[in-house]
């Protein structure tokens, strides 16, 4: 795999065709977006619009690719840039400021907007960005395409002097024909072109179409084809008798001419543009991504889109992005790498110096056709089928609500107010789902300790001592009164509380304080809270083990104990029912044959023609009886101790498959069907067995056939006792 720093030349005809192509779709939105930005400051400053749009183009195109983190991305001036820009443009020419001291401000902002979007790659925000949530992106990305509509319905309708879009729809004698005219014909061939032919992007025969039909009207009416004084068209690329090169080194020298209050003024907007730019670039990554199957650097991303409006700003050009329509004809067009991306940025330039005379004579009302096509397939007519079901209705709301906040306050302000409700939404969800998965009682779920028939009918009499809780999700401040709630009832009344907390994402300190507050109740009733399963490493990177020792919720003072599974809970659980019933087991003594349950009311005959056929074994805990493969036919008793049943996974783990005591049996399996052992036994704690081998057991029926048959009457019965509980586990699972 090619490391994005690396320029690779083995497809230098795919990105020379796919820059061309991306230069094509971007040049035509690029001029009309500066347009937009500095035609608030009068007329005769359309022309340095489109310049500004076309050098912004170039600048961000070439920068961006050659330093940015992401292959095929084509970098140019946007609408969300449009927007922020203009309304920006507006709102300090109407507070009296003058056209240059405008310019400067617009300048500082795309400085500012580049150094911000640099300290984001820098401190890794840019991996956050683009999770930003969906009815957020989408509402502000039809708030931007409503503001760029509403901004451009005067210059097609060809009003003179621009002017807000209510005034001008109500005043119809301040319309020019021709600008319709001229800005209709451009909207249709756009909208018509894709389906005559795709080899020349849309925007660029929109535009030709509307030169044309502009020339064309200038036959019947001369006056049109005058550049001075005309509204329709961009007009003159100078506003005085200075160069644009001596008019940008102008500007750099008077810039310490502004003042503290115009710093203050640009902050909050730059820091708009930083972030919507941002997540209109990342947006673009993510889905040529998905297309392509490749990934790429989020922050490197940013950094170097902060270069490239940094270099756009310093050559008087509009800030951009990565934009989606480019990047796509790029693809499509056989750009594979960034060279794609640095040609597209050469090619305007080239456009730029040779078009230099076209530029004047571009109808402000055909790029106003070409914004207003961008602005409406910007809506996300998809967001619509969230009104189709009631559990997305409120995700609908958020986009109408991010819209309307986006179109009376500010873009900066909509994102705000969208992450706002998306996070109550969330918390919304969170609350309405149930905390506890699963609830069951002791004597519906057992461990995988083996008991004796008579143990396990105390524990299924005594077993409604116990409430085992299966908790999900997230613990926090919005499910603690759920979750107090489901476990109030069981507080007053059980002994044991069993918490399974392996499918718990997180706990924050709230839902802390109400555990703590439960701890406090059982404990007054020398009750029990027990965790299991707390897990180390969930998705929000918390250790839950390390976070509960912090708070203090596991105190050894307390009716408080924590263990690594739910099957060592639930059996310290049962033997301490089962001390209490006095039933406990006494390990000091190791059982006779005739005190084994396999064996009990046999006549003494009887137990000694068995118990001569047996061996006696002893283990140390922790050392292995059999192991899982080896060959053995031996039925093992256990007289003293306990015996783990262990199945291994892999070399390092191994699954708990059952645990058997005192008067129990293990290797039955082997015993009666003489293959290998299918799991590994292993002493607990220090074991006495009994071991009848099946060769001694044949040739001991072969004498007695009695003897035999009651051996496996026994054993199909003990084994039938165990069957019959994991099937009521099962159904309890099942059911669940």
């Amino acid at each position: 795999m090619k490391s994005l720093g690396e320029w690779r030349w083995d497809n230098w005809r795919g990105d020379a065709w796919g820059g061309l192509a991306a230069m094509l779709v971007a040049l035509p939105s690029a001029i009309a977006f500066g347009v937009t930005i500095l035609s608030p400051l009068g007329h005769e400053y359309a022309a340095q619009g489109a310049i500004a749009g076309i050098l912004g183009a170039t600048a961000i195109g070439i920068v961006a690719a050659t330093l940015g983190g992401a292959e095929r991305l084509i970098s140019a001036p946007c609408a969300p840039a449009a927007a922020v820009l203009s309304a920006f443009a507006i709102q300090v020419s109407q507070h009296g400021a003058a056209p240059q001291t405008v310019l400067l401000m617009l300048i500082l902002m795309g400085l500012a907007c580049g150094l911000l979007q640099m300290l984001f790659g820098a401190i890794g925000i840019g991996r956050l960005i683009k999770y930003m949530p969906y009815p957020v992106v989408s509402g502000y990305l039809s708030g931007v395409g409503l503001i760029i509509i509403l901004s451009q319905v005067p210059k097609f309708l060809g009003a003179p002097h621009g002017g807000s879009v209510w005034a001008v729809l109500r005043s119809p004698s301040v319309w020019q024909w021709q600008g319709i005219v001229v800005g209709g014909i451009t909207v249709a061939v756009m909208l018509g072109a894709p389906k005559v032919t795709k080899a020349v992007p849309a925007a660029i025969l929109g535009l030709a179409a509307g030169v044309l039909s502009y020339f064309a009207l200038g036959l019947a009416d001369r006056s049109l084809l005058e550049l001075a004084g005309n509204a329709l068209v961009v007009g003159s690329l100078s506003v005085s008798d200075v160069g644009f090169t001596d008019a940008i080194v102008g500007r750099w020298q008077t810039f310490g001419a502004l003042g503290r209050d115009e710093f203050v003024s640009v902050a909050v907007p730059a820091l708009t543009l930083a972030v919507l730019l941002s997540i209109d670039t990342l947006k673009t990554c993510v889905v040529t991504d998905a297309l392509t199957r490749t990934r790429h650097d989020s922050n490197r991303v940013l950094i170097g889109q902060g270069l490239g409006n940094l270099a756009s700003a310093a050559v008087g050009g509009v800030p951009g992005a990565g934009t989606m329509g480019a990047t796509l004809v790029n693809m499509s067009s056989g750009g594979l790498t960034r060279l794609s991306g640095l040609t597209a940025g050469l090619l305007t330039l080239a456009a730029f110096l040779v078009l230099q005379n076209v530029i004047p004579w571009i109808p402000i009302s055909a790029l106003a056709g070409i914004l207003i096509v961008i602005g409406v397939r910007m809506f996300d007519v998809h967001s619509l089928q969230l009104l189709r079901q009631r559990s997305t209705v409120l995700d609908f709301v958020v986009i109408i609500a991010v819209i309307a906040v986006a179109e009376t306050v500010s873009l900066i302000a909509a994102s705000g107010v969208g992450i706002g409700l998306a996070i109550l939404l969330f918390i919304r969800e969170q609350i309405g789902g149930s905390v506890v998965r699963r609830k069951s009682m002791g004597n519906q779920t057992f461990s995988k300790q083996m008991r004796l028939p008579a143990e396990m009918a105390i524990l299924e009499s005594r077993g409604d001592q116990t409430a085992i809780f299966e908790l999900q999700g997230s613990l926090f401040f919005g499910t603690t009164d759920q979750l107090y709630t489901a476990l109030e009832s069981d507080l007053k009344t059980r002994t044991y509380i069993i918490l399974d907390m392996r499918r718990v994402q997180s706990v924050d300190v709230t839902a802390a304080h109400v555990l703590e507050l439960i701890e406090d109740v059982l404990t007054e009733r020398k009750a029990f809270m027990i965790f299991s399963q707390l897990p180390q490493n969930v998705a929000t990177g918390q250790d839950m083990r390390q976070y509960f020792d912090e708070v203090g919720l596991v105190r050894k003072e307390h009716q408080v104990r924590a263990f690594s599974e739910l099957d060592a809970a639930l059996e310290w659980v049962e033997n301490r029912i089962l001390e209490e019933a006095r039933l406990e087991r006494v390990a000091e003594k190791p059982l006779e044959l005739g005190e084994i349950e396999l064996f009990r009311n046999r006549k003494p005959e009887t137990l000694a023609a068995f118990e001569g056929c047996m061996d006696k074994r002893s283990y140390k805990a922790g050392e292995k009886i059999f192991t899982r493969g080896e060959a053995g036919d031996e039925l093992l008793m256990v007289r003293r101790g306990s015996v783990r049943i262990m199945l291994p996974l892999d070399d390092k783990q191994s699954h708990h498959l059952a645990t058997f005591g005192r008067g129990d049996f293990i290797g039955e399996m082997t015993f009666l069907d003489g293959a290998a052992r299918s799991a590994d036994a292993v002493a607990f704690t220090d074991t006495d067995l009994y071991a009848l081998s099946r060769k001694r057991f044949d040739f001991l029926a072969s004498e007695h056939k009695k003897l035999a048959i009651n051996l496996f009457e026994g054993l199909a019965r003990m084994l039938a006792i165990r069957m019959r509980f994991t099937n009521s586990e099962l159904r309890l699972l099942q059911l669940s």
